[in-house]
């Protein structure tokens, strides 16, 4: 079969299914209405807004803003719907401060390796006497500590508190979670600790030794029961996107780790392709569905009001589903792959622009009119920067993979810069915001610092624009540097020693803030600072509010 074949039907199957997704979503072939946006709110909720991270003071005046765009009062809470949401929570509080508690801590460690590494760039000479701090093993550390530490914990934590309300139940099997969770950590320290005495896999995204992610695969799948066991006992009939997006996170996920770390299974050019179709893979399909379900639930629970357009939101979901697969490749290009295998990575990269269209349309309409809600609630504030650079860092990603783009950006800083704006001023940022809604139900305690959120908030979002944009910049001039046949590879390298220190700028900025927000969880922990009635606020509430 010729490789023009091969990329014809890869994509016409790809596009008619869309298409046809799109005309069953039209014609209501999946549902009978277009009810399926409200079912995350109670009887009569629609109109109410719901922050568990602002004062009282505050949570009036975020409702009289929802309350002037509605046009109308919100009704009072349901009685009934109050005690099945507590009860939900109740279930799911041991799993998720268990999970939020080793987040915290992957976090921390995180920053302080991605800190060394990167100031290492630009001073290389820095404790080079310890072979465990030399920047290849302390750029590796950083990586997992955020692959498989910091993003997992944080992204299946939130899942765990947003699935039983979604289903209307109680969480089963919250047990299991904590013990494949348990497993999931006791692999992560001893990946750890291999990769700093300098055993590894050598490849990326894939270093810790096969033999302990037996370890990874055994805590995952027990992590999965209490979704299996609550979802077969759900109570309600519709599934809301969100279910979707947690629940294949959880299905693709350790399909592609178990793919990947077979044994002798790959070799050669083959490994090559099977690494990057992993290391993509991860962050779309696994990071990115978790991050988005945070925001189709959180988004409109906090400004009680549903999303505009369920059918976008699921198109969206099919759309990532069906052309995210196969966008790897194109970190390949130039190399000793086939050629169709690259452009069907092209391709598949420029088509991932309509399910991101889907979504940013989606989250624009849901939060028109509502923006200055951003003022009042931490949650919103988070998951709207970070659903905004989501639209960012795909469009990005998109041309990015472009050959004429690719031969300039590739083997740079560019890319790291790119990876930041999609892990972290996505991904992390979403997270961040979905924290500040749930430890305040798991604790059953407010926010006792509200300057501490807002320090948290403009520290982070500063920071890794920051590091973007210099990585970005330099990583741009790099390229056009090594391209250009009159200069020395030196010059390639000298060019971007400014960026990377604004580099290590915006990432102590990061830290800085990430440092805030761990002394922020320490204090709801252990009961210090004042107590509210009603937690914390990142402004003040309009005059004239009670």
């Amino acid at each position: 079969m010729s490789t023009s074949v091969i990329l014809a039907s890869a994509f016409v199957l790809s596009f008619v299914a869309l298409l046809v997704f799109i005309w069953s979503q039209r014609h209501g072939l999946f549902s009978r209405d277009s009810s399926g946006a409200n079912v995350i709110f109670g009887a009569d909720e629609i109109g109410r807004a719901e922050e568990p991270a602002v004062t009282s003071t505050a949570a009036h005046a975020l409702q009289q803003q929802v309350n002037q765009v509605s046009g109308k009062m919100a009704a009072p809470a349901s009685v009934s719907d109050l005690r099945a949401r507590a009860a939900a929570d109740e279930s799911s509080t041991p799993v998720v401060f268990f999970m939020f508690c080793a987040a915290f801590a992957w976090l921390l460690v995180a920053t302080a390796a991605g800190l060394l590494a990167s100031y290492k760039l630009h001073e290389p000479d820095f404790l080079t006497q310890y072979a465990w701090l030399t920047f290849g093993r302390v750029r590796t550390v950083h990586l997992n500590a955020v692959a498989y530490g910091w993003a997992p914990m944080a992204g299946l934590g939130i899942a765990m508190f947003v699935l039983p309300r979604l289903l209307g139940r109680p969480l089963l099997g919250g047990g299991f979670a904590i013990l494949g969770a348990a497993l999931w950590n006791a692999a992560l320290i001893s990946g750890l600790a291999s990769i700093a005495v300098g055993i590894n896999d050598g490849l990326e995204w894939l270093e810790i030794p096969w033999q302990i992610d037996v370890l990874f695969v055994t805590g995952g799948l027990l992590v999965a029961v209490p979704l299996v066991l609550t979802l077969a006992k759900r109570k309600v009939e519709h599934l809301y996107v969100s279910v979707w997006y947690m629940a294949c996170a959880l299905f693709w996920f350790p399909v592609m780790f178990v793919v990947a770390n077979v044994p002798e299974l790959h070799r050669g050019v083959e490994q090559a392709t099977m690494n990057w179709w992993f290391g993509h893979n991860v962050l779309g399909l696994f990071y990115t569905p978790l991050a988005l379900a945070a925001v189709y639930y959180f988004l409109p629970k906090v400004i009680g009001r549903p999303v505009q357009s369920y059918n976008l939101s699921l198109i969206g979901f099919w759309g990532l589903a069906f052309f995210y697969g196969q966008v790897g490749g194109h970190h390949l290009i130039g190399g000793p792959v086939p050629a169709w295998l690259i452009t069907l990575s092209i391709v598949q990269s420029m088509m991932m622009v309509l399910p991101v269209i889907a979504f940013t349309v989606n989250q624009y309409q849901t939060l028109d009119g509502y923006l200055s809600a951003l003022r009042y609630s931490p949650t919103l504030r988070f998951i709207g920067l970070g659903g905004l650079m989501y639209t960012a860092s795909s469009l990005q990603g998109s041309f990015e993979a472009l050959r004429s783009v690719n031969a300039v950006t590739h083997f740079t800083h560019y890319t790291v810069g790119h990876s930041h704006l999609g892990l972290y001023a996505f991904v992390t940022l979403v997270f961040f915001g979905a924290m500040y809604f749930i430890v305040p139900r798991v604790t059953r305690r407010e926010w006792p610092y509200p300057r501490l959120i807002a320090a948290h908030f403009w520290l982070s979002s500063t920071g890794v624009a920051i590091y973007v944009i210099a990585l970005c910049v330099g990583g741009w001039l790099q390229g056009e540097a090594m391209l250009d046949a009159s200069k020395p590879f030196m010059d390639s390298v000298a060019v971007t020693l400014p960026y990377l220190k604004a580099r290590t700028v915006g990432g102590a900025l990061m830290g800085l803030g990430h440092l805030v927000f761990a002394t922020h969880f320490a204090c709801m922990i252990f009961n210090l600072g004042p107590r509210r009635v009603g937690a914390t606020l990142l402004g003040d509430a309009p005059a004239g509010a009670p």
